[in-house]
């Protein structure tokens, strides 16, 4: 008798246990039906690529997410590919995203714009440097400046995934300041960062614009030489690299990348990425691979992200008009 009272106690319980996982899968804001992707529209080891793979290490690893995440690689189009691929599925897909999304539209080069996506969040800065291979000629940035002022088309500059992103537009920045026309300056575009540095270093550019997370490593195996960055002061992991501002061009320009959903995404699915994200840059773990990287913490929720894509959308506009 005991054990019957056992059992028809244990029966209830186990659907009553099974309706309310039915219940909580009902009410999850997002399709827990498959795992979580995020979109990196870049090969593997670019910036893009390694934003997502950090979001995925800590989401996951810290238990923030239960949810499998996986990266997904689209490459082509200088992130068109990715960001078209990202805006056909639901809110259980999230991409990286920079100022390429803004200026591939300013230059005619896409039909997709930043408000064709759900701002999710602003994740973090770096800065961007001016390198040159080891052997080069070219020994500081005052002297790249001089030899654009005189010839602005004689230096052969590399720069990926394509025109309008941070790279390029750093760089244009840099020769308004000095009085070079960036509009006569003479940019190579490539696939990848990795084809850009290989680029470099068989001479078939003489400079290239990056950011300081992808010219670190050649630089520390002596492979490259980097004349100049683009932050206020020098950084700690290039101390002997002098910025723009110590060689005579009077910039800072630092390089974002976020995340952003699909269009139309429910206020519930919204809410769910900010909440999941604001943990995740608050962890330890991702404050270390902020600093391992030299990545700047540059954290804005959805709604800040939206008004700060706006404001850059404008100062890139008028930017890029001073390059055409």
């Amino acid at each position: 008798m005991k054990n019957m009272f056992q059992l028809t106690v244990f029966i209830p319980c186990f659907f009553l246990s099974g309706c309310l996982f039915q219940n909580a899968e009902k009410d999850h804001p997002i399709s827990t039906q498959n795992p979580i992707e995020i979109v990196a529209p870049a090969p593997e080891g670019g910036g893009w690529d390694k934003t997502a793979r950090a979001m995925q290490k800590v989401l996951n690893g810290n238990g923030i997410i239960t949810q499998p995440i996986k990266v997904v690689n689209k490459l082509g189009g200088g992130g068109e590919v990715g960001w078209k691929y990202l805006k056909k599925h639901d809110g259980r897909a999230l991409g990286i995203n920079s100022s390429l999304l803004i200026t591939n539209h300013l230059l005619g080069q896409s039909k997709l714009t930043f408000s064709d996506f759900t701002p999710i969040a602003i994740l973090a800065t770096e800065w961007q440097t001016v390198a040159v291979a080891k052997n080069s000629n070219l020994k500081n940035a005052e002297e790249l400046m001089k030899k654009l002022k005189k010839r602005p088309n004689s230096i052969k500059i590399g720069v990926a995934p394509g025109l309008g992103n941070d790279d390029q537009l750093a760089f244009v920045q840099a020769a308004k300041v000095y009085h070079v026309d960036p509009a006569k300056l003479n940019f190579r575009i490539y696939e990848s960062v990795g084809d850009v540095t290989h680029a470099l270093l068989t001479k078939k550019i003489d400079v290239a614009t990056m950011a300081v997370s992808e010219a670190s490593r050649p630089y520390h195996d002596g492979k490259i030489n980097i004349l100049a960055v683009t932050s206020s002061k020098r950084l700690k992991g290039l101390k002997n690299v002098p910025t723009w501002k110590e060689q005579g061009v009077n910039i800072v320009f630092p390089h974002w990348r976020g995340v952003m959903g699909p269009p139309n995404m429910s206020e519930k699915e919204i809410a769910y990425w900010n909440q999941k994200i604001r943990i995740m840059v608050n962890t330890k773990e991702w404050k270390a691979i902020l600093k391992n990287n030299d990545w700047n913490d540059f954290y804005k929720d959805s709604e800040e992200a939206r008004v700060f894509l706006e404001e850059q959308n404008n100062q890139y506009e008028t930017l890029m008009k001073s390059a055409d």
